[in-house]
């Protein structure tokens, strides 16, 4: 099935959607670094690079699936919270993408700030627009007129919607990304299908790795470990364990654990030895400072940012057992982030570690996909009229 992939940055949507078994027609991308790093990883033919208003969307042909993140800095909880206002708000030409290709299904990925209440009635209009891509505001001065005729659309029988549209909250580390990162997922399925899609469930859990490293021990062995190690973590989260000892004895919580650091980096040799990783590479200067204390080796990472104004320290280090310190490199950052071990970002440390912090972490891209491919190949469904 044939995918377009919109906003694209670094590819971890993308590769995700690959991985579940899409083919990307086209990737549209504006930023020079990501673009390149599109064509180290993809067919560099496909690769568009330029504004998304130049891009013309009929050229295509049958499309299935629409992808993208459209960029976060008007809801980012660390932007200036601009929303429809801001020049960089690209969701109206997402929009433009669905009503001209009408693919049977699409996936958008955002900030949680888009959930913001102070956003609450753009995000329902964005939602609308998604739910009838063929109401546009040709004749609306402002989105908020153009919000009311949607309203009034979506309130009568008679109009049905075109899609059907979810959203939901997510935590990556719930999907088994070793990562704490939260953001918004839209997904829409197209309503001539005849079809129903609810999210896949988050098989892991905090809970889950917690008993197994202060109840049974059985993380710690499984890293070859002889004992627990001793962080210094806040009371508040000495609670939350002495709660799991209490609440669950020895019958472990359901599900698998949250996936750690050392889980998926615990095989790689130290940045500053003779590995020949070409971008497992040691930087210095990691200095920690209240409120940027770095990601416990244990733990999932804190969410891997992009940051405005260079890249963001104290979200983008390691803190060891003895509370010693260091960033993470850019093998290591990729590999929290869900890319495989093989793909290639371009870029110095700075730049690359912007479009990690950027991407869509591919696990969640192949996991959604997964399921959306399941439903939409369906031979009676692929019999739909486009």
């Amino acid at each position: 099935m044939k995918s377009l992939e919109l906003f694209s940055g670094a590819g971890g949507l993308a590769k995700g959607l690959e991985m579940a078994g899409f083919d990307h027609l086209a990737f549209v991308e504006f930023n020079r670094d990501a673009c390149q790093t599109l064509r180290k990883n993809f067919d560099p033919s496909k690769v568009f690079e330029g504004d998304i208003r130049d891009y013309d969307f009929s050229k295509l042909g049958p499309v299935d699936m629409v992808a993208g993140g459209p960029p976060c800095q008007p809801f980012s909880l660390g932007g200036k919270h601009k929303a429809s206002n801001d020049l960089r708000d690209m969701f109206p030409y997402a929009l433009e993408a669905i009503n001209i290709l009408r693919p049977k299904a699409f996936i958008f990925e955002n900030v949680k700030g888009l959930l913001r209440s102070s956003f609450a009635e753009y995000f329902e209009y964005i939602i609308l627009r998604l739910e009838y891509p063929d109401c546009t505001d040709q004749k609306c001065d402002d989105w908020r007129e153009h919000l009311e005729k949607l309203r009034a659309m979506a309130s009568c029988p008679a109009t049905p919607p075109e899609y059907h549209v979810q959203y939901k909250l997510i935590n990556a580390a719930d999907y088994g990304i070793s990562q704490t990162r939260e953001r918004v997922i839209v997904v829409g399925i197209r309503a001539d299908l005849n079809t129903s899609w609810t999210f896949p469930k988050g098989e892991h859990s905090l809970e889950r790795l917690l008993w197994e490293q202060y109840v049974s021990g059985e993380y710690w062995a499984r890293h070859h470990i002889s004992k627990l190690l001793d962080y210094s973590h806040s009371s508040h989260f000495m609670r939350r364990i002495e709660r799991i000892r209490q609440r669950y004895g020895l019958i472990p919580p359901s599900g698998k654990p949250w996936v750690t650091m050392r889980d998926v980096l615990g095989h790689l040799p130290d940045p500053i030895s003779d590995h020949g990783i070409s971008d497992h590479e040691f930087r210095d200067g990691a200095r920690s400072y209240p409120g940027h204390t770095g990601s416990m080796y244990d733990l999932p990472s804190k969410t891997i940012k992009a940051g405005g104004h260079g890249v963001p320290g104290g979200e983008n280090m390691i803190r060891f057992s003895d509370d010693s310190i260091r960033y993470l490199t850019v093998h290591e950052a990729k590999l929290i982030q869900g890319f495989p071990k093989d793909f290639a970002i371009h870029g110095a440390w700075g730049e690359a570690m912007r479009q990690i912090g950027n991407a869509v972490p591919a696990l969640i891209g192949n996991t959604i996909g997964q399921s959306l491919w399941a439903l939409i190949q369906d031979e009676k469904l692929l019999n739909c009229a486009a």
